[in-house]
């Protein structure tokens, strides 16, 4: 008796080809297998069972396409019309926005903790309430982003703009304390489009909780102009009072400029270089450089 060959059809997902994925997150290659009829639908939720980056936290900017981000306009849209585009993931995995709330958890009760008094040394002349309002009226916590290259030396970045003599006189002079002080990563702020490339330059959450700067340049070879981010520090700050980009806003913003100007003791009070100092009617960063669409409010 002839033997008879039993035959197990197959689920149409194992007959159904596939198609390889990569993108950069973090300045790193990811690679993500997905099924040839996969949608940037399936895309997102692959980056999110995969890299741990949660939809909501998610941009893809991707080559030709530009920026697209969940919800998208058009969620059926194949993978496989931009595979082999250049893909850049942006955003925040659950881990990093966990360490990120520690940290603002941490900068808040370092700001109710009372500070240890000092010994006075009668030899001395001191300002005690200065040095009061120094330490009230500052950056409790400085973090830089522990993924990108050499965090030590945007650390010491951050801690150059917290001794700034120019942003502690007008910190004290308005009564700023800002919990968190942290860098911004460029890849997750740039956006391109048919008219370039726009870069935002600083980012101030719920009226001065955390502002995030843009310290690196986009290669992350290498850093920013020191004035150029403290006047963006300085644009953050005015958002510690006005959301808007208004006429209030930009009175205080220019109030701000001007006495970290003159508390700069380094140049004597005069910035050098006519890019140090901007004006105009809505004030603001020239080229295709922003500082940032107004504070906003947010986890």
């Amino acid at each position: 008796m002839a033997a008879v060959e039993e035959h197990v059809p197959q689920s149409p997902e194992a007959d159904e080809e596939t198609q390889t994925i990569t993108l950069s997150h973090h300045n790193t290659p990811q690679t993500l297998t997905l099924p040839l009829s996969a949608t940037i639908t399936d895309l997102s939720e692959a980056v999110s069972s995969t890299l741990s980056v949660p939809a909501t936290n998610q941009k893809f900017m991707i080559q030709k396409l530009g920026l697209l981000k969940p919800p998208f306009k058009d969620p059926a849209l194949p993978v496989s019309s931009f595979a082999a585009a250049k893909i850049t993931l942006m955003g925040a995995t659950n881990t990093e926005l966990q360490s990120l709330n520690e940290a603002r958890a941490v900068a808040a009760r370092t700001f109710t903790r009372p500070k240890p008094r000092q010994t006075v040394q009668a030899y001395k002349t001191h300002d005690w309430k200065r040095e009061q309002e120094e330490n009230q009226y500052t950056f409790a916590t400085l973090r830089p982003l522990p993924y990108l290259p050499n965090p030590s030396r945007s650390l010491a970045f951050l801690q150059r703009l917290k001794d700034d003599a120019g942003i502690k006189a007008s910190m004290r002079r308005h009564k700023f304390s800002v919990p968190l002080l942290t860098e911004m990563n460029p890849v997750e702020h740039t956006t391109a489009s048919m008219d370039g490339v726009s870069r935002t330059l600083g980012l101030n959450r719920n009226r001065g909780e955390v502002i995030e700067l843009r310290l690196r340049t986009d290669a992350y070879d290498g850093y920013r102009d020191y004035k150029t981010i403290r006047r963006t520090l300085c644009h953050e700050l005015a958002h510690n009072v006005w959301s808007d980009h208004d006429r209030n806003f930009w009175n205080l913003c220019h109030e701000i400029e001007k006495e970290v100007e003159k508390a700069d003791w380094k140049t004597g009070g005069n910035m050098v270089g006519n890019e140090e100092y901007y004006e105009g009617g809505g004030g603001g960063f020239g080229g295709e450089e922003e500082a940032d669409d107004g504070g906003w409010t947010g986890g």
